[in-house]
């Protein structure tokens, strides 16, 4: 999840390299021939899994409309409002959205533990984008200001519409569909839907071999190898947490924009930066993990920590819990997570 984060961290500066081409073009060939690669490379497994599939064509078709809108608002809030602020509102406003859907349609808990974490990612983006905006106020006044703020509004779309896609793809691998399929006939769909935009768009991108060139990267390594691994992450964490952890991405845009745009970021934005790793560190330190005792089966273990619980006064879900098992080492625990 990591890793894919820092691949969507260049995109931003990548499509900088191309100033002829559009946002909307970027976007589409981008996600379009991104999501249809994808949906190439698993077309034995969507074909294996076509009834599960069908069976989930809401879910789907959410998570396909959301695929072609989010690289669309994406793209263009970059354009409007820097690189730095489009991506850190894109993307550090999304893991808000996803706990807001998951608890709503799914009425999953949010821990204390992540809502910490949310409360550093969020504070690091409001520093990041107030950095940013008063760096725009200083250097062409009010005019700039508004443009700046039309960028961050179309990030918060773009927020929603990538918080609604990774839940939609989420759902779909916990529901036993694999997420090469799952991503693979979401992303693929999106890509046929953003076909028409890079139709009319698109010219610019055959105008030159750099354009060109700058067109193959985005949709081969941030969007086709990125997503690849996202889906993998999404079978092992809810969309609130791989959100959460995608925040590493606006950090790394926001470097990339100092060191190879050229991209000036105020020292306040340097401390968004900050909040935004602390954030990283909160959602990625391990959690409480309890070992049998000597000759403790596993439900003495339960029955022990619903005790502690009841003592403490905390309540918890049974889902809360993880049962691993250590292979080869003769031993289980509870991973409270």
């Amino acid at each position: 999840m990591l890793t894919a984060s820092v691949l969507w961290g260049t995109t931003g500066t990548a499509a900088t390299f191309a100033p002829t081409v559009g946002p909307l073009a970027i976007g589409a060939v981008a996600m379009g021939l991104g999501g249809l690669l994808q949906a190439l490379v698993a077309a034995p497994q969507i074909r294996r899994h076509a009834s599960r599939l069908r069976e989930h064509r809401g879910t789907v078709l959410l998570g396909a409309v959301s695929v072609a809108a989010y690289p669309l608002a994406f793209y263009t809030s970059m354009h409007l409002a820097g690189v730095a602020v489009g991506t850190v509102v894109s993307i550090g406003t999304a893991p808000l959205a996803s706990a807001l859907i998951e608890r709503v349609v799914d009425g999953r808990r949010l821990t204390r533990r992540w809502m910490l974490a949310a409360a550093l990612g969020l504070l690091g983006t409001v520093l990041l984008c107030l950095a940013e905006a008063a760096h725009a106020s200083r250097g062409a006044g009010q005019a700039s200001v508004a443009v700046t703020l039309l960028g961050v509004g179309l990030g918060l779309v773009a927020a929603a519409a990538y918080a609604l896609y990774a839940w939609a793809a989420h759902r779909l691998i916990i529901r036993e569909i694999p997420s090469r399929a799952a991503m693979g006939t979401v992303f693929g769909l999106g890509g046929v839907l953003l076909l028409p935009v890079l139709v009319l768009t698109g010219a610019p991108l055959v105008g030159s071999w750099t354009n060109a060139g700058i067109g193959i990267y985005m949709a081969l390594v941030p969007m086709f190898t990125g997503y690849v691994l996202f889906g993998r992450g999404l079978t092992h964490v809810p969309a609130s947490t791989a959100t959460t952890l995608s925040l590493l991405e606006p950090a790394v845009a926001a470097v990339l924009a100092v060191v190879v745009v050229g991209e000036r970021l105020p020292a306040l934005g340097w401390i968004g930066i900050a909040f935004i790793l602390a954030c990283l560190a909160a959602v990625t330190a391990p959690a409480s993990y309890t070992h049998l005792r000597a000759h403790e089966t596993l439900m003495n273990l339960v029955c022990r920590l619903l005790l502690e619980k009841k003592k403490k006064r905390e309540l918890f879900r049974v889902d809360d819990f993880f049962i691993i098992d250590t292979p080869g080492m003769g031993e289980f625990g509870l991973w409270d997570g």
